[in-house]
């Protein structure tokens, strides 16, 4: 083991709610000293976001559960950005910083002084990474930018949901999540040109850009056609059979992915006659002939419990599992022993500890450290400002 992949890397995280501090945390987790900024006596507003909220040793609420995904590995705080005093500590912060990320509307740093094209002539080798919800650019570069917003006008939503019903978002905020994903990689990659050139640069990253970009197949397949594909539920455009079927405790996932997968389903469920049908024996023939075989799949499968259908497809080598709650995930003897479920000690929780989500990163040499809880509001701003002042700035 050689220590942390960004050790000796400093980050000034201007960032709040989920997109920013998903790719702090992440750079944290991966070694990043993290210095998140927040507005005195406000702080990052998803510490309110709740209930739940973690107990405190008095009874009292301390950080929502939304706040504590986001946000371990990093140190707060408080300094006013609008405030000379506080622009003072930014630029004297910056000095020591490799990385500034912050999410506010377009135009509002440049008015506090902050932007990059101010900050670039006095730090050269800054990345200065912006997230927006449709970019830095373009007719809609004024509009502000939420998940839920994101989601619809990025076509996902017109994907998902029952073919006659509503559209739906997916259930958590995968656009932040995913734009936090891409924010880090970008500055992963400008890290690297850094490396070698010694430049810093700019990474404007949208949230409307980001969703559009992993339409993926569903997107390709709509260029290419002209047509907007329909909302399927839980079956998918281009694989049969591949979605969710009803059984006597519940549902069960079946996912055939080529034609094998599908003769050894049709011997499990004792239906040989449906793998040599001329309308499925191929997964063209499947696609056309869908509304023809699924009922048929459904009828047997709705005979079975969970764990016979689930136990019989993974002897024979077919695709599928459970739909599990969330409470299942957690206890799953897969998720405990790939670390997925974690607990770092925190002073202001009743038992001592919180329990968070672990990074899925298994790397060998740098391995992911989880060495700050998730601060509380201006934890560590005597600490940071302090260091600032020691190292001379």
């Amino acid at each position: 083991m050689t220590g942390s992949a960004l050790s000796g890397v400093r980050i000034l995280d201007l960032s709040r709610i989920l997109a920013g501090p998903y790719c702090t945390q992440l750079l944290g987790d991966l070694g990043a000293d993290v210095i998140k900024i927040e507005r005195p006596g406000v702080g990052d507003d998803t510490r309110q976001w709740g209930p739940p909220f973690l107990e405190g040793p008095d009874g009292d609420t301390q950080e929502s559960g939304y706040y504590l995904s986001a946000n371990r590995n990093k140190r707060s705080a408080e300094i006013d950005l609008h405030s000379a005093e506080g622009h003072k500590a930014i630029l004297d912060l910056l000095e020591n910083c490799d990385v500034l990320i912050e999410n506010f509307k377009v135009g509002d740093l440049a008015r506090a002084g902050l932007d990059y094209a101010t900050l670039a002539p006095r730090f050269p080798g800054l990345i200065y990474c912006s997230i927006s919800g449709f970019g830095q650019t373009g007719p809609n570069a004024h509009r502000p930018g939420y998940d839920l917003l994101a989601q619809g006008w990025g076509g996902i939503m017109s994907l998902t949901g029952d073919p006659e019903g509503e559209p739906i978002k997916v259930a958590v905020g995968i656009v932040d999540i995913m734009t936090g994903m891409y924010a880090a990689t970008g500055i992963l990659a400008a890290l690297r040109h850094r490396d070698r050139t010694g430049e810093g640069q700019a990474i404007d990253v949208a949230l409307v850009d980001v969703m559009t970009s992993w339409l993926a197949n569903e997107g390709v397949n709509t260029l290419l056609t002209g047509r907007d594909p329909i909302r399927r539920g839980n079956q998918h455009p281009s694989i049969v059979p591949y979605q969710v079927f009803a059984v006597r405790d519940g549902h069960v996932i079946i996912a055939c992915g080529n034609d094998d997968q599908y003769q050894k389903l049709c011997r499990i469920l004792a239906v040989e006659e449906l793998a040599d049908d001329p309308r499925f024996c191929t997964n063209p023939q499947r696609l056309r002939h869908r509304d023809e075989l699924i009922p048929l799949i459904a009828d047997i499968a709705a005979k079975w419990s969970k764990a016979e259908l689930i136990s019989a497809m993974e002897t024979a080598g077919v695709p599928g599992g459970p739909i599990n709650t969330l409470t299942e995930v957690f206890e799953d003897p897969q998720a405990i022993a790939r670390g997925m479920r974690i607990e770092m000690p925190h002073s202001a929780a009743t038992s001592g500890v919180v329990p968070l989500i672990g990074n899925p990163l298994k790397l060998s040499a740098t391995p992911i450290a989880y060495r700050l809880p998730p601060p509380q509001r201006g934890e560590h701003t005597t600490q940071v400002l302090r260091q600032t002042a020691t190292q001379g700035v």
